[in-house]
């Protein structure tokens, strides 16, 4: 996983913008841009990384996550046990890679979603010395899900990459919350304070408090005390936003408030995935946010969202 200074697979690094190092990223390509296919997933679309581009992207590309290959990296399922997911990345010489560096104390990230933004999973998978990568199936149920490949080859940069995974069964689309700027989760409740405005940048702050009372005592989770994902509604692209400061820096409180800086330069609908632990575990809340032309774009009122117990919202996610 990054670390607070470090963009990519876990993709912002300290003060970054969705993917953009030291408090300047962006996403790059229209909604619903055409990317090249390849047989593995119906939504592949080129995806790269440098130092000063959004994680996943490079200038006037397409953001992560909407590849399967880039750069000679291919993100391949694997042969999986019944209630497992297994898949292997494959380098530029067609073999799999087997050395990866450790990023926010991980080598791999996998962010699983449903095509309607609902069932959000951030696990951790391991892997074996032929590289191949298993973990416990994150798939919910029914449906088409993307998952998100968030991973830094050691020698390479960093990369996201994105495959479309099929469960059998009936699903019904669910109609994406609207926007809201609070949250609640596990009995906690989340508070958006700011607006995503497109090519610019917008502070972002999240408050967390149970009961009533500020939670002050935020504990780390992979170096840091929140992790902010962004998925653009529509094509899925794929941002990772670290907070500013880190714990342990002799400046960044525990709580209540965790400060993100995004810049998003295409308006739109994203859904906003925030993980954070207290007590030990591991919790997610989510928003849907909508990114205006600006500050003098109309945007719908905020409204309360939909309970932490439904398929848009439901704290049960593995970390």
């Amino acid at each position: 996983m990054n670390t607070p200074a470090k963009l990519g697979a876990f993709t912002l690094g300290l003060a970054v913008v969705f993917g953009l190092a030291l408090g300047a990223g962006h996403v790059t390509g229209p909604i619903g841009a055409n990317a090249e296919e390849t047989p593995d997933t119906a939504h592949g679309g080129h995806d790269s990384t440098t130092a000063a581009a959004p994680a996943g992207s490079k200038p006037g590309g397409l953001p992560a996550g909407l590849l399967v290959s880039d750069r000679g990296y291919t993100l391949t399922k694997a042969p999986a046990e019944k209630d497992e997911f297994a898949f292997r990345v494959t380098g530029p010489d067609g073999r799999p890679v087997t050395a990866f560096d450790l990023e926010h104390d991980k080598r791999m990230h996998l962010i699983v979603v449903r095509r309607d933004l609902a069932g959000f999973q951030h696990v951790h998978p391991q892997m074996s010395d032929d590289g191949t990568w298993r973990v416990a199936s994150p798939f919910g149920g029914p449906g088409t899900y993307r998952a998100f490949a968030d991973f830094k080859p050691t020698g390479a940069d960093p990369l996201v990459l994105g495959i479309d995974v099929t469960q059998a069964g009936g699903a019904t689309p669910r109609p994406l919350p609207p926007p809201a700027t609070t949250a609640a989760v596990d009995g906690y409740t989340l508070t958006l304070d700011g607006r995503l405005e497109s090519g610019r940048t917008s502070k972002l702050t999240l408050s967390v408090s149970r009961d009533g009372k500020p939670v002050t005592d935020l504990q780390p989770y992979l170096a840091a005390y929140g992790h902010l994902v962004a998925l653009r509604d529509g094509d899925l692209a794929y941002l990772h936003v670290h907070p500013d400061g880190a714990p342990g820096d002799g400046r960044t409180r525990p709580g209540p408030d965790i400060t993100f800086f995004a810049e998003v330069p295409t308006a739109g609908t994203y859904r906003l995935y925030l993980d954070f632990q207290h007590e030990g575990k591991v919790r997610t809340a989510e928003f849907t946010a909508v990114a205006g032309d600006g500050p003098t774009s109309e945007r719908p009122q905020p409204r309360p969202s939909k309970s932490a117990s439904d398929d848009h919202g439901s704290d049960d996610h593995s970390h």
